[in-house]
């Protein structure tokens, strides 16, 4: 049974406007709070490291940024999950527990910052620890990051996947948007784990490319769910 069809359009509408959000919201962190204190920008581990350790405000508000964003995340799986459960409700569903799971792992992020801003500014790690020992713990907390960032964008990417999928078998939102963005969900889920294996893969240029792919695929539902909402479907069988 269809919920009311105006419903259904503010929930979409909501849905998007927080996966507008959430975008713009990493942009700028990556912008103007992260940049060479997240070693998910640069891989470099030793000038993270580095940087850290002389940026406590910016740790902390990176932390802070980091539970918004999950706030964020969290409101558009539950909103996907609403519009999309009437169509495969064990999808719908098991889309929304993995991509909650796939946000805490991000959120970890905040933890290993708000750890390396108490390394960099505790009185106490000056006593127990000389620099050399610091830009150690510094590293481990990147490392860390690097390491739960990654595997929360694959799980989240994995469920991205079934929510396009859903919305291809729907009819609810055109289906080269559809399309596109199952594609460049499981391309982004497949390629960050395959390039442990295949060393190549990981060149800035393969990454920056389905990075992107996938960036349009969520730039444009987010923009049809705003202005559009969601098509009248035929009814789920």
């Amino acid at each position: 049974m269809q919920s009311d069809p105006s419903q259904r359009i503010r929930t979409a509408r909501i849905v998007g406007w927080s996966q507008l959000a959430l975008v713009a919201l990493g942009i700028l962190t990556s912008v103007m709070v992260a940049k060479g204190i997240d070693i998910n920008l640069s891989a470099d581990v030793e000038s993270t490291a580095r940087n850290m350790l002389e940026a406590e405000t910016r740790l902390r508000a990176k932390a802070y940024l980091a539970c918004l964003g999950f706030a964020l995340s969290t409101l558009v799986s539950f909103g996907l999950q609403i519009l999309l459960k009437p169509y495969g409700q064990l999808l719908a569903s098991s889309c929304l527990v993995v991509s909650i799971t796939g946000a805490f792992l991000s959120l970890l992020g905040a933890v290993f910052a708000m750890n390396a801003a108490e390394i960099a500014s505790a009185a106490g790690y000056q006593v127990i620890t000389d620099d050399g020992q610091r830009l150690m713990l510094a590293g481990l907390q990147a490392t860390s990051d690097y390491t739960a960032f990654h595997l929360g964008l694959v799980i989240s990417c994995a469920a991205q996947a079934g929510f396009f999928y859903l919305f291809l078998r729907s009819g609810l939102i055109p289906k080269l948007i559809a399309s596109w963005g199952t594609f460049a969900s499981l391309l982004v889920s497949t390629v960050i784990v395959a390039r442990d294996f295949i060393p190549a893969l990981g060149h800035s240029g393969i990454t920056l490319s389905f990075m992107l792919g996938n960036l349009v695929a969520l730039l444009s539902l987010s923009l049809y769910l705003v202005i559009k909402g969601v098509r009248v479907a035929p009814a789920p069988l």
